[in-house]
């Protein structure tokens, strides 16, 4: 990274460029696996989860009581029907944002942890170009 950083003093914040130096240091330190790791774990926990998945439950079970069952149905059609079904009905996509919406909050308290401090080496602090400090997410 220490290349990357010099590389990075020329990028903005927000700069697809300099989003992707930060998710391969991520990566390479074997942080970007432990964020997904801990964020699928609090997921489930979420009430913004529990109540999504139920609501899938509750819509998959409706879905298939109106279903004609027979042994020649093709059940691949019955699965494509439903997928259709709950994609169009938008549950997915509200439900998913509350999600992480709830979840976004932990993994920011996470990411700050990791803010560079003026104990790391200046090789490790990606600095910006217009005042040479280092690098704040927030601004």
């Amino acid at each position: 990274m220490a290349e990357n950083t010099n590389s990075a003093v020329n990028l903005l914040p927000g700069d697809p460029q300099l989003i992707a130096l930060i998710v391969e240091h991520l990566k390479n330190r074997g942080l970007f696996d432990e964020f997904r790791r801990d964020c699928l774990a609090d997921v489930d926990t979420k009430p913004a989860y529990q109540n999504l998945r139920q609501k899938v439950d509750n819509f998959v079970a409706n879905h298939l009581s109106t279903q004609d069952w027979s042994p020649s149905i093709n059940k691949n059609q019955v699965r494509n029907g439903l997928r259709q079904s709950v994609v169009q009905s938008g549950m997915l996509e509200s439900g998913v944002d509350r999600i992480i919406t709830q979840t976004r909050k932990r993994m920011g308290r996470q990411i700050q942890s990791l803010r560079p401090t003026s104990k790391m080496p200046p090789a490790a602090m990606p600095l910006r170009k217009h005042n040479k400090v280092p690098c704040d997410p927030d601004g």
